[in-house]
């Protein structure tokens, strides 16, 4: 594409390895990530088109793929940089990685050359931008068609669910026509209309907020949903919190940035999920619904809009840090995994496999960090900023030393472990105020117990996975102390552990949740070896548990 293919070198000093083992990046750790993903799409664009050269007839009904090859090569020879734009862009990452999965036998809901004909959506797009015209035949879902990183054409009146369509280009305008519809000549800078819808830009920092590319999700494409105008807005105004939250902490005189901190400049995509608000905040600041990433979209992100910048900060800095680490185990292996889902994730409530437990680390370090940096610059409410601090800096710091035992480190993984030890080392030596000290601590004892008591069993008391889930509304509710504090949760969070675990036990329902409670509390209001040893095998503790005063 655009003439002699360039590969450029890809060297990764070891001051930058130690900055991203750490938590943290450097512009240059940065480039090297993005560089390495640039590659990753040449190669598997690659594979692809070699599947298409050996098994003939893969596009179906769209015919022969080379033209849209061959216009895609042309709009590359005219921008070059528009085309490295759009091949880099997440969304064409994680449509090759589904396609490539789909050519090796993974089952798919839309017809194959469907999915493959994304590569004509694609070099329709690079033309059109670049002012290329061209005429070639284009796959349609429901009647719309995505253009990659730029908007959706719409067809009135009802077309299948896969289908093709004509796209003509003239003069940097399209008409697309299909089943005896034709949209009007539409531009990238046309207006939201009913036959237009363009990508829309967060500001500042212009990240899109992408509602309609059918490969905006994890894995399988979805259809899209176009954000209503107020739902817009509210993401624009919590995103211009989330942006001047994660632009008050610079960089150090290197351009170094340490674990919680996020070039936005870095991020590209910001996916909600759904369409909906959020539900309505409780007690506090409700966290964030869901969040998650994937390792073939780099710095794309699924988010369902949380209430404020501040959980939107915490997320993108979270995602951001699943995003490094999955660039950069596209360049090492750094655990031997046998993928058995058998550890203990503070912030999970099943097992998980090594690899998962590396993700928690690396990105719930970052969250330590971030909330480490609001408790310096006091942007929020310290008592929450001061428990979240604790919390994940102790949580991230138990799963790091989980894989350090289980020697199953590469010589990569062990520098990035070892960095996130040092870390995490340093922060459990800074002080935090007294009661959201205990606080956490309190809720981390709460969450292992009762992931204990629900996922270990015998008669070999190992973790098994299971697909079953639980509530844990310890983990948020713990942050802010209570006022009057009445319920057995509310008085060990209080630090009354005496009167909680009288308050527990008086409980009719002795699930898991009361059970950890109780061993908690009793561990708190009765120290000493039996508490003890009850809390660190609490399944194997029977019920009601007889501590006596020891």
């Amino acid at each position: 594409m655009g003439g002699a293919p360039r590969f450029p070198s890809l060297t990764l000093a070891g001051d930058d390895l130690a900055a991203l083992a750490a938590g943290g990046t450097t512009p240059d750790a940065l480039t090297f990530l993005e560089l390495g993903e640039r590659t990753r799409r040449l190669v598997l664009l690659k594979e692809l088109l070699g599947a298409l050269e050996r098994t003939p007839g893969l596009t179906g009904p769209l015919g022969d793929w080379t033209a849209a090859w061959q216009l895609l090569e042309r709009a590359a020879t005219t921008d070059p940089d528009l085309a490295e734009s759009l091949l880099t862009s997440p969304q064409i990452g994680s449509w090759l990685a589904h396609t490539l999965r789909r050519l090796n036998g993974q089952d798919g809901a839309a017809p194959l050359w469907s999915d493959i004909g994304r590569l004509h959506a694609l070099a329709g797009t690079a033309a059109l931008r670049t002012g290329l015209d061209a005429t070639l035949p284009v796959p349609l879902r429901d009647g719309t068609l995505s253009l990659p990183g730029t908007g959706l054409v719409r067809l009135p009146g009802r077309h299948p669910a896969h289908g093709t369509g004509t796209l003509t280009l003239t003069g940097g305008h399209l008409t697309l026509t299909a089943g005896g519809h034709k949209s009007p000549p539409l531009s990238p800078a046309s207006a939201p209309g009913p036959y237009w819808q363009p990508l829309r830009l967060l500001q500042p920092g212009r990240i899109r907020l992408d509602d309609i590319d059918p490969y905006r999700d994890l894995d399988e494409p979805v259809r899209a949903q176009p954000l209503e105008a107020a739902e817009f807005a509210s993401w624009q105004r919590i995103y211009a919190d989330a942006h001047a939250l994660l632009t008050a902490t610079p960089a150090d005189a290197t351009g170094r940035l340490g674990p919680g901190t996020v070039d936005v400049t870095a991020i590209h995509t910001i996916v909600p999920w759904r369409s909906s608000a959020p539900p309505p905040a409780t007690d506090g600041e409700a966290p964030v619904q869901l969040s998650a990433s994937t390792g073939d979209a780099y710095a794309s992100m699924v988010i369902s809009r949380p209430p404020s910048g501040l959980l939107l900060a915490e997320t993108l800095v979270h995602e951001f840090q699943h995003s490094k680490l999955a660039a950069l185990l596209h360049h090492f292996p750094l655990v031997d995994d046998d993928r058995a889902e058998r550890y203990y994730a503070p912030w999970r409530s099943d097992p998980r496999h090594l690899t998962g437990l590396l993700h928690g680390a690396y990105a719930f370090t970052g969250v330590a960090g971030f909330w480490r940096e609001r408790l310096r610059d006091g942007s929020t409410d310290p008592e929450t900023a001061a428990y979240y601090f604790a919390l994940r800096r102790l949580q991230a710091r138990l799963v790091v030393r989980t894989l350090t035992l289980s020697e199953r480190l590469t010589e990569q993984g062990r520098a990035v472990v070892e960095g996130l030890a040092e870390t995490l080392g340093g922060w459990l030596h800074e002080a935090v105020p007294a009661a959201p000290l205990h606080r956490a601590r309190t809720a981390a004892r709460l969450h292992r117990t009762e992931w204990r008591l629900r996922n270990v069993r015998p008669p070999h008391y190992t973790p098994r996975a299971t697909e079953d889930t639980w509530p844990d509304p310890r983990t948020h509710g713990f942050a802010r102390a209570p006022q009057g504090p009445e319920t057995a949760d509310e008085l060990l969070a209080s630090g009354r552990s005496e009167q909680a675990l009288a308050a527990y036990l008086r409980l009719p329902d002795p699930g898991p949740a009361v059970r950890a409670g109780a061993l908690v509390a009793a561990a708190a209001a009765r120290p000493g070896r039996r508490t003890r040893a009850a809390l660190a095998r609490p399944e194997r503790t029977p019920w009601p548990p007889q501590f006596g005063d020891a």
